[in-house]
C-alpha cells in the first residue's frame, strides 16, 4: 500500500515543524523538490545558493538514515516535481506544512495539496488576528511587549524583568574606539562532499565569493552555532548593536537569522537559550532583552505584517522611487564612498550585512537617492543568506525604503552622513567629506539627505516625525547650491562613478 506524502519546502527542515513532527517511516514517504527554474531565474549569491540547496539535501539524507522513504527529486519546476511525483508513488494523499511564502500557498492549493497548520513562528497569523482586535494603530512596542506577557519571556509575574521593558538607550552606543577584536570570531567548519558537488553544480551562474564554512548547513551545526553565541558572544551583544566596522564585519551579531529562516533552528529554543543564560546570571539583561527582542518582537512582527498585507504590499511604491539600481550593488568598485563600499564589499565576501548595515547604510542610501524599491527587494533577496520574501518585501517596501507610505514605519529612516560618522569609523578614510553639503567631496549621504527632504517637502512637512527636517531644508542657505550639486551626484550614481 502506497503511503501519504510529506511535501517539506527548503525553508523548513526540522523534524519538529508542522506534518514532519508526529510523522514516522512507516506511516509516510518525504517529497523534497530541487526546481532547476527557481535556481536559474536570477543570478544568485552562490553562497546563499549553496546554503539553500546544501542544507536541503543534508536534512534529506538525515531523513533517509532515519529510515523515511525520501523523494529527493530534480524537477523543471516545483508543479512538475509533484507532478512526476504522483506518477511514480501514486500516495492517497500529499500534505505539506504551510508554505513561508505567498506563492508557495497558492501554489500548494492550486495543488490540491492539503496543508497543515505552520508551528515555524511563535505567532501564527491566526494568533495575531486576536492581537489585532479593533485597533486602529499598531506599534512593533506593543506587539514585543503582547509576545512577552504571553510567551512568559523576561517577566516576572505580570511585570517586565528588571522593571522595563526595554534597554535601547543602553544598547545604541557608537563603535568603541579600541579593542575592536573583542567579539569573537565565528567558526567555520570543513566543506563535504555534499557541499563541493553543489558548488559544482552552481557556482558557474551565480555571483560572490564561494563559502568557507563560515554558513553552517546541519541542524547539528546550527545549534553548534548557537551555543557558541549564547556562551561566548551573548553577553556582549547589547551596547553596540547599532555600531558599525570596517575592521570587525560581524561584531556581536548572532549570525543565526539563515537557520531561524530555513528551519535549522525554531525560535521558541533560541529565545529559551537566551533567557536561560540570563537566569544563570552569564548574561546582562540588556543584552538577553535586546537580542530577545529582535526574535520575539521585530521578526515575528515582520512575518505577521507580510501576511496582512501581501500580495500588494510587494509592489508599493508611495514615493515613485524611479532610479535604477546603481552599478555599485553589483560592483562595489563603482563607488568611492566608504561606507557604501565596506558594505557591499562585504555582501559580496560573506552574503551578510547585520542590520544596521542594511537598513542605515545601504537601505538609507537607496532612499535618499530615490532607488525603486522593487529593484532593491531583488537585489536584497538575489544577495542576502537569510533573505525570503516575507523577510525582505517588508523590510524593504515598509521599514526601509517608505514604500508603504507609512504602513510599517511612522517615518523614512534617512540620514546624512553625520550619523554614518556617529555610529562607524567609515567616515575618517573617506574621500568624501561628512559635513559638506556643496563642493566636489561633498558627502553624497548629506547632500542627498537634505535633497531627499526638498524632494518630498509637500508629503513630510505634515509629518510630526520629521517636518522639522523638511523646514531646515527648506532654510539652507545654500539650498539651490545643494540641489546643483544633487543633480551631478545623480549623473555619477548612474555612470558608477560617484
Amino acid at each position: 500500500m502506497s503511503l501519504p506524502t510529506i511535501w517539506v519546502f527548503g525553508d523548513q527542515l526540522n523534524r519538529g515543524i508542522g506534518a514532519l513532527a508526529e510523522a514516522t517511516p512507516r506511516t509516510h514517504r518525504v517529497l523534497f523538490i530541487e526546481s532547476t527554474t527557481k535556481i536559474a531565474s536570477r543570478k544568485w549569491h552562490v553562497q546563499r545558493a549553496h546554503f539553500i540547496v546544501a542544507s536541503m539535501r543534508k536534512f534529506a539524507a538525515e531523513l533517509v538514515t532515519e529510515g523515511f522513504q525520501v523523494d529527493y527529486r530534480h524537477a523543471g519546476s516545483m508543479m512538475q516535481g509533484v507532478a512526476e511525483h504522483v506518477r511514480e508513488f501514486v500516495p492517497p494523499e500529499i500534505v505539506a506544512t504551510e508554505p513561508n511564502s505567498y506563492a508557495a500557498r497558492s501554489m500548494v492549493h492550486e495543488l490540491g495539496v492539503r496543508s497543515v497548520p505552520s508551528n515555524q513562528f511563535l505567532c501564527h497569523p491566526t494568533e495575531y488576528q486576536g492581537f489585532l482586535g479593533t485597533r486602529k494603530s499598531i506599534k512593533m512596542e506593543d506587539f514585543y511587549r503582547w509576545q512577552r506577557k504571553r510567551l512568559n519571556v523576561l517577566m516576572d509575574d505580570s511585570e517586565p524583568t528588571g522593571g522595563r521593558w526595554n534597554f535601547d538607550e543602553e544598547n545604541r552606543q557608537p563603535p568603541p574606539k579600541t579593542g575592536h577584536d573583542r567579539w569573537p570570531e565565528p567558526e567555520l567548519y570543513e566543506l563535504d562532499e555534499v557541499d563541493e558537488q553543489v558548488l559544482d553544480a552552481m557556482h558557474s551562474h551565480c555571483f560572490g565569493k564561494l563559502p568557507v564554512g563560515q554558513w553552517a548547513t546541519t541542524r547539528i551545526g546550527a545549534l553548534e552555532r548557537l551555543q557558541f553565541f549564547i556562551e561566548r558572544v551573548l553577553p556582549m551583544f547589547g551596547e553596540h548593536e547599532d555600531a558599525m566596522l570596517k575592521s570587525n564585519w560581524h561584531l556581536a551579531h548572532s549570525l543565526l537569522s539563515p537557520y531561524l529562516n530555513n528551519g535549522l533552528l525554531l525560535p521558541g529554543e533560541v529565545v529559551e537559550a537566551a533567557q536561560s543564560a540570563f537566569r544563570e546570571g552569564k548574561v546582562p539583561l540588556n543584552s538577553a532583552e535586546g537580542f530577545i527582542r529582535q526574535i520575539i518582537g521585530w521578526r515575528e512582527y515582520i512575518w505577521n505584517c507580510y501576511w496582512q498585507w501581501m500580495p500588494d504590499y510587494a509592489h508599493m511604491n508611495a514615493l515613485s522611487a524611479d532610479v535604477d539600481l546603481p552599478p555599485m550593488f553589483t560592483d562595489p568598485s563603482k563607488t568611492s564612498m566608504a561606507c557604501m563600499k565596506s558594505v557591499l564589499n562585504g555582501v559580496n565576501e560573506r552574503s551578510y550585512s547585520h542590520h544596521i548595515e542594511r537598513l542605515m547604510v545601504l537601505g538609507n542610501f537607496a532612499l535618499i537617492a530615490g532607488i525603486n524599491p522593487q529593484q532593491l527587494t531583488r537585489w536584497m533577496w538575489n544577495s542576502y543568506i537569510d533573505a525570503a520574501e516575507w523577510v525582505m518585501v517588508p523590510n524593504v517596501i515598509g521599514m526601509s525604503q517608505y514604500a508603504d507610505g507609512g504602513m510599517l514605519a511612522t517615518k523614512p529612516y534617512a540620514s546624512g552622513g553625520a550619523y554614518i560618522d556617529r555610529m562607524s569609523d567609515h567616515c575618517k578614510s573617506c574621500v568624501y567629506d561628512r559635513k559638506k553639503r556643496t563642493g566636489d567631496d561633498a558627502c553624497p549621504f548629506t547632500v542627498l539627505y537634505w535633497d531627499f527632504f526638498l524632494r518630498h517637502q509637500e508629503r513630510f512637512v505634515k509629518n510630526p516625525r520629521v517636518a522639522r527636517q523638511v523646514r531646515a531644508a527648506q532654510q539652507l542657505q545654500d539650498k539651490e547650491e545643494l540641489q546643483v550639486v544633487a543633480a551631478a551626484m545623480f549623473q555619477k550614481l548612474n555612470e558608477g562613478t560617484l
